[in-house]
């Protein structure tokens, strides 16, 4: 066990190009957090995973970062034991810091930006687009920075590999974001268009991103 665990730090801390993955991987996670804010303000929706947490954050009465650590911590748990090739330095960043640092710029935005920006429009509409966006190129970051991935993306690859290995890891993966939907109308949320434009561009944009950080990040000397 411990000759294994030697074996991973060794091959993870010498991945190609550690420093700049791991500088880029901060970056995403941080602006993450950070547009997540404004989407929670708009309230015009956001990924599968945050609308199910904004929803049972709100129906159990704790902030959405205490419950997105308390419910990142159970999952954590399953990867351990489960895909613990899955784990880096990404997989505690994820876990532990896009909900404190969107509570944080929340609670900032409700003390230095008057509310009706993200109420009325067309001034709720352009928030809206911008932070989508963003938030977007930001995830595409932290995922091609390849430093691990979250506990909750974590599970769909889990299942994939040992649980139902004859179905395609895309139906997997869309089952399991609608359940995740699902979890979040039962407990009171109305998902919107901020899940459908996640859906479309996610996928795409990410794809981009790595192309454009592939060429002009990773292979510089």
């Amino acid at each position: 066990m411990i000759a294994s665990l030697k074996k991973w730090l060794t091959d993870y801390f010498s991945q190609k190009d550690f420093t700049k993955r791991l500088v880029l991987m901060n970056i995403g996670v941080f602006f993450m957090g950070f547009f997540l804010s404004f989407l929670i303000k708009v309230d015009l929706g956001t990924d599968p995973c945050t609308f199910m947490n904004l929803t049972l954050s709100k129906f159990f009465g704790i902030s959405f970062g205490n419950w997105q650590l308390l419910l990142n911590s159970v999952l954590f748990i399953l990867v351990i034991l489960f895909g613990r090739k899955f784990i880096g330095f990404g997989t505690i960043a994820n876990m532990v810091f896009i909900g404190y640092i969107a509570d944080f710029f929340c609670w900032l935005w409700e003390k230095t930006i008057p509310e009706h920006y993200f109420t009325d429009m067309p001034s709720r509409a352009v928030i809206f687009a911008l932070a989508l966006f963003l938030f977007i190129i930001s995830v595409s970051f932290y995922i091609n920075a390849n430093m691990g991935v979250s506990p909750y993306d974590a599970m769909p690859q889990i299942l994939s590999e040992r649980v139902l290995k004859k179905i395609p890891f895309a139906v997997i993966r869309i089952a399991y974001d609608f359940l995740v939907i699902l979890i979040g109308v039962l407990f009171g949320g109305t998902p919107n268009i901020g899940i459908v434009l996640m859906a479309l561009f996610l996928g795409p944009i990410i794809t981009v991103v790595g192309k454009f950080l592939g060429k002009h990040v990773f292979r510089m000397a």
